[in-house]
């Protein structure tokens, strides 16, 4: 058993604690990435939002506002993917289909590589949805997605049909029916999952809280677990379970919920975060009207 410190012992290992606790957490970022490798690849949009990563390493991502995707190359070049894009918002491909949260009605689209749109969803049980904004494949054929309500200028609606935001579950087959899989949250936005397919990520921005859930058979969500005690715009993971919450910069987290990292982005908000580049190494940031990369020693798992 250890001996309990006398009171005037206690400040002594106090300071001892500091520097060390600091370094260990120093020593996980400096593991992570080099702050002086961000590189700001364009500063000529409205707001970007929503990246995504093809099979090749492309990373396509939205200027929400001008109503166009993106695609960044794997040879660092950028051009027009798709105009009218449906304001799209939050992206994530399955196999080579985009599908992304076509927030202008309220949608989910799947967008072939030619750009031809397949409108996957357009209500829940009659109504309106809030606007879909992030989602998360499961590797099964089914889709999670949050359906957070923010007024947009372009909308004629001025209220929601909906009587709260929730997280549904699009499952797989010809005639899914959406449902509900989430509704112990105030505003859900930021969504990501595991490669294994065993847990979901839920990041709630009103209640500033990252939650984790279990995920069933059948797609079905438990045992709600409050992981990281902040919210987040967007999310994703690495290999080593770590999470990258977005909003002033890049927060990362291991699995345990601790803060390991923090990545510097002198923009006034950061959107959202995926792995891009041939080896899924590249950290690629949306930020308010600009994009960056980063090179990190993890590879990404999307």
């Amino acid at each position: 058993m250890m001996k309990e410190l006398s009171p005037c012992n206690r400040p002594i290992l106090f300071l001892i604690l500091i520097p060390v606790l600091f370094l260990t957490g120093f020593h996980a970022q400096a593991q992570l990435f080099n702050q002086d490798s961000l590189k700001l690849i364009s500063r000529d949009f409205s707001f970007t939002e929503g990246p995504a990563v093809n099979s090749l390493g492309e990373v396509f991502f939205t200027d929400q506002p001008n109503n166009k995707i993106w695609k960044y190359g794997t040879d660092g070049k950028l051009s027009v993917f798709m105009e009218q894009a449906g304001r799209a918002n939050g992206m994530y491909f399955v196999k080579d289909n985009l599908i992304a949260c076509a927030d202008e009605h309220n949608q989910l689209w799947s967008i072939s590589k030619k750009g031809k749109v397949k409108v996957l969803l357009h209500d829940f049980e009659g109504k309106k949805l809030n606007g879909p904004n992030d989602l998360w494949p499961d590797g099964k054929g089914g889709i999670y997605f949050t359906d957070p309500y923010y007024q947009r200028d372009y909308w004629t609606r001025q209220q929601p049909e909906m009587e709260a935001q929730k997280v549904y579950y699009l499952p797989s087959g010809k005639k899914p029916k959406l449902r509900v899989a989430a509704a112990d949250v105030i505003k859900p936005n930021g969504i990501t999952g595991t490669p294994d397919g065993k847990y979901l990520y839920v990041a709630d921005i009103t209640a500033n809280k990252t939650y984790r859930y279990a995920i069933a058979a059948d797609g079905t969500l438990s045992e709600q677990t409050m992981v990281i005690n902040q919210g987040s715009d967007g999310i994703t993971i690495d290999e080593q379970g770590n999470l990258y919450l977005t909003g002033k910069g890049v927060f990362i987290y291991n699995p345990q919920g601790k803060l390991i990292g923090h990545i510097e982005v002198n923009e006034p908000w950061t959107a959202n975060v995926c792995f891009g580049g041939k080896n899924r190494s590249d950290l690629f940031i949306t930020a308010s009207k600009a994009i960056y990369t980063l090179p990190m020693k993890v590879r990404g798992v999307e």
